[in-house]
């Protein structure tokens, strides 16, 4: 059974929103290292991993089963994304373009050694900052300088 990663809601999210990871097709109780890693729009790398080991049937389901070890411990269904560091220590990350999505690449490898090597699965996942549909409004009046977000539908709120 090939190994795969299930993501919930699925492939894209909102960036406040949180997403259960879970990993299916395992061994019993077989040890694994999940990484998560993104580029900012200078092309900082972001990097967080933690090690876990599967349940009797094979699965792993970060919402229960707890980090032993990595960028964090113990039972944290986001620490993937929240423990997330730059490479060079002085990077932050920053969004500028809110229009585009981060782009984060969630693995799996084999075994616990701090530098895996055999991958056993991977996926992507979009972190967006605007709804489908939201408008975005450009404001310049005078010295003003600002932009405006209109929710999908009929605004009367303004």
């Amino acid at each position: 059974m090939a190994v795969t990663v299930i993501l919930t809601p699925g492939p894209r999210s909102l960036w406040d929103e949180p997403v259960a990871i879970a990993v299916h097709g395992l061994a019993p109780a077989q040890r694994v290292t999940l990484r998560a890693s993104l580029r900012d729009e200078k092309g900082a790398l972001f990097q967080a991993s933690a090690r876990y080991e599967a349940d009797a049937g094979g699965q792993l389901d970060l919402a229960r089963a707890p980090s032993l070890g990595g960028s964090y411990s113990g039972v944290e269904p986001m620490g993937l994304f929240w423990s997330m560091k730059p490479e060079t220590l002085s990077e932050r990350l920053v969004k500028r373009d809110v229009q585009t999505p981060f782009v984060v690449d969630l693995e799996v490898y084999e075994g616990h050694d701090p530098q895996p090597r055999k991958l056993l699965a991977r996926v992507v996942h979009e972190r967006s900052f605007l709804r489908p549909g939201v408008r975005r409004i450009p404001v310049r009046e005078g010295s003003l300088r600002a932009t405006l977000f209109l929710p999908p539908g009929p605004s009367n709120v303004i």
